[in-house]
């Protein structure tokens, strides 16, 4: 990334720069003038064909034109004394990739046989041959990278369980990551390996033995058998069953705090407890369900139903702001734009956009096509133009987190799409997802029947007739008006 530069200083730096005629301190003197510091570095990045034919670094000018070294008459030391690559040197007369090369091998060896394992070495080669190795240099120089490479070389094997012994932090995560991605370790379903450290810990919070033995077994036998049936753990699962466990803790407390066994239940004790605290406490009937199933509890015992309150929508006008926004200005990068687009106009879901893969697009010259699920979503002008540039460019392909990535929209933890709430996050500065959605299907549904915008947005009919029902939509009523119209 380019650092700003800082405001132009005539009074300090009286000579202005050859190159882009502000006043700042001048680096070196080249055949075409005095050279600022900011010129000065991106003219040892200006990489092309020169007019003589030779390809690489352009540091000079001629005619207003990159030249090379030799055309241009500049004196400067481009050359690697490693590869001998002509590029520019990062320290000790290296180039960028030799000295990332450098740096791996010198974190990765195992000082106990001064060579590298053989389970690190598809991860040593990913790292070594990043596109952009300065990203490479800039992190594994962290403190908190170098110091966990240095304990993962000094594992017996390179296993799940051997990372898992190792302390929790981001960088572990990551590294896990990117041995998963390069073959080193098999794919494991990380949001559920979460959930159970998650859910042990959470047991310690129980005050009673016999009650901590319950929630044990709720969690095992239903919580967590549940998410084994699953291939994957959604976000949105696994914040579900925190709550679920985190409300019927805080129930088995207050009960042993009333010195009541779970056996002793009884209706009042529990409307009681409801009463006096948060509406969430209403999602105790999760727990009292698989109780009540567990004859753990009597049956007779009833919970009101939870319901959320009901959720903002974007209005016309803000939802035609914000798709001016997606299509139509520079405020968003193609990859939120593209993201936007799915949303504002086609009411889809964030969790379904994120996981799409290429195979899922097609483009042509005439349009773009998005597969989501069995629903095939068409993109005309403007609307296909950021999913042509986000083709062309796609995000996080320059490290070695994705070298093979199929997904669309690639996430910051090697071989994984955007986190959902990532995606959310980097929208809400122009517009809430959620909201957007909302408003966009109450928007639809007053302007065909719920059977027919159901089904080509890929929704049950039962989700369009509840946002049909808010704008004053409903299906009846388009029913009745047809009747009306026959009728006259």
């Amino acid at each position: 990334m380019v650092r700003p530069r800082k405001p132009s200083d005539p009074q300090a730096w009286p000579i202005p720069c050859t190159r882009c005629g502000e006043h700042y301190q001048i680096a070196t003197h080249w055949p075409d003038g005095p050279v600022c510091n900011y010129c000065y570095q991106q003219a040892k990045r200006t990489r092309g064909t020169c007019g003589c034919g030779h390809t690489g670094v352009l540091p000079g000018v001629l005619d207003g034109v990159p030249a090379c070294r030799r055309c241009s008459g500049i004196s400067v030391n481009l050359d690697c004394r490693v590869c001998g690559a002509e590029d520019e040197l990062y320290r000790g007369g290296r180039c960028q990739r030799c000295e990332l090369a450098s740096l791996v091998d010198d974190l990765l060896t195992d000082p106990r046989s001064g060579t590298i394992a053989a389970e690190l070495t598809p991860v040593a080669t990913a790292l070594k041959a990043m596109a952009r190795p300065n990203s490479g240099i800039t992190w594994i120089r962290q403190r908190h990278v170098t110091a966990f490479l240095g304990a993962l070389v000094t594992v017996p094997a390179i296993t799940h369980h051997s990372l898992d012994t190792l302390p929790a932090s981001r960088t572990r995560d990551y590294v896990r990551a990117l041995l998963v991605e390069h073959g080193v370790l098999p794919q494991r379903d990380e949001t559920r390996i979460r959930y159970r450290q998650w859910a042990s810990d959470a047991l310690d919070r129980i005050h009673q033995p016999a009650m901590r033995e319950i929630i044990d077994r709720y969690v095992r036998w239903h919580l967590l058998r549940r998410m084994n049936q699953s291939e994957t753990v959604s976000h949105g699962a696994f914040l579900r069953s925190k709550q679920t466990v985190t409300v019927a803790i805080d129930f088995v407390n207050w009960l042993d705090s009333e010195g009541l066994e779970l056996g002793d239940l009884r209706q009042s004790h529990l409307d009681r407890w409801i009463a006096t605290g948060p509406t969430t406490r209403l999602i105790v009937d999760r727990f009292l369900g698989w109780a009540t199933a567990s004859r753990l509890v009597p049956a007779e015992l009833t919970v009101p139903k939870h319901r959320r309150g009901t959720s903002r929508r974007l209005s016309a006008t803000e939802q035609d702001h914000a798709l001016q926004t997606a299509v139509h200005t520079g405020e968003l990068s193609s990859r939120d734009r593209a993201l936007a687009i799915l949303i504002l106009v086609f009411a889809q879901p964030v969790e379904n956009i994120v996981r799409l893969r290429w195979d899922d697009v097609t483009i042509t010259d005439e349009q773009v096509t998005i597969r989501l699920a069995d629903l095939e979503i068409a993109l005309p002008e403007p609307l296909d133009q950021p999913w042509r540039d986000l083709a062309v460019n796609p995000v996080h392909d320059q490290t070695a987190a994705h070298p093979r990535s199929n997904w669309v929209f690639r996430g910051y933890t090697p071989g994984r799409h955007l986190d959902p709430a990532a995606a959310r996050d980097r929208l809400r500065r122009t517009f809430s997802a959620r909201a957007a959605r909302l408003g966009t299907l109450e928007h639809l549904s007053t302007l065909a029947p719920v059977a027919i915008i159901a089904e080509t947005l890929g929704y049950h009919p039962a989700t369009i007739e509840r946002h049909a029902a808010a704008s004053s939509a409903g299906y009846a009523e388009y029913i009745a008006a047809i009747n009306d119209t026959r009728s006259t």
